[in-house]
C-alpha cells in the first residue's frame, strides 16, 4: 500500500458505536423530543443523525434549510412529508428525502406515537435542536424557535400541516 493510500484511508472521523439508549436528549418545539445520535464533532462535519419521537397529529412548520439536505425514515407509525409541492405518505420502513433549498415538513399522521431516524448532510443541524432546547421556556417557546433557526441557518416560511390537509397519497408516489 503506497503511503498516500494509507492517509487517505486513516483522515476523517473515527469508528464509534452508540448503544440503544445513547446519546443528547433534547425537547422538541412540538409536542416530543429528539436525541442527537451523531453530530458535527463525531463526524468531522460530515453528517447528522437524530432520532424523534413525536405524537399523533404533530410535526415542525414548513421550512427551508440553507446548509444541508434532510432525510427521513420512519422507525415507528406513520407520516405525511411535504416536500416542495409533493405531498407523500410514508408508513413504518418508508423514506423520504428533502434536499436543501426545498421547502418542506412532515407529520405524524399514525394513532399513536411516532418515531423518525432524520439524518442530515452535512452535520450541524443539531445546532438548531439543542439550542432550542437550551432556550425554551416551555412546550412551545416562538422566541426561542427564532433564536434556534438563526444557529441552525433555518428559515420557517408557512405553518404545519395540520390535519385538515388533504391525505397524502400512496407510498413512494408524488403529486406535482
Amino acid at each position: 500500500m503506497t503511503q498516500r493510500n494509507k492517509s487517505l484511508m486513516t483522515e476523517g472521523p473515527a469508528p464509534f458505536t452508540l448503544g440503544p439508549s445513547g446519546g443528547r436528549r433534547f425537547a422538541l418545539p412540538t409536542r416530543g423530543s429528539g436525541t442527537v445520535k451523531l453530530g458535527a464533532a463525531g463526524s468531522d462535519g460530515t453528517v447528522s443523525a437524530f432520532e424523534l419521537v413525536m405524537e399523533s397529529g404533530e410535526g415542525p412548520g414548513l421550512h427551508v434549510h440553507s446548509r444541508e439536505h434532510e432525510l427521513w425514515y420512519v422507525l415507528e407509525g406513520e407520516f405525511r412529508f411535504l416536500l416542495g409541492d409533493a405531498l407523500v405518505h410514508q408508513p413504518t420502513g418508508g423514506l423520504a428525502f428533502g434536499p436543501r433549498g426545498i421547502p418542506h415538513t412532515f407529520q405524524n399522521i399514525g394513532a399513536g406515537t411516532g418515531r423518525l431516524l432524520v439524518i442530515t448532510s452535512p452535520s450541524g443541524l443539531e445546532e438548531f435542536f439543542l439550542e432550542y432546547d437550551r432556550r425554551a421556556s416551555g412546550p412551545y417557546d416562538a422566541e426561542a424557535l427564532q433564536a434556534a433557526a438563526r444557529v441552525g441557518e433555518l428559515n420557517f416560511v408557512g405553518p404545519p400541516l395540520k390535519i385538515a390537509t388533504p391525505r397524502a397519497i400512496r407510498p413512494g408516489r408524488c403529486r406535482r
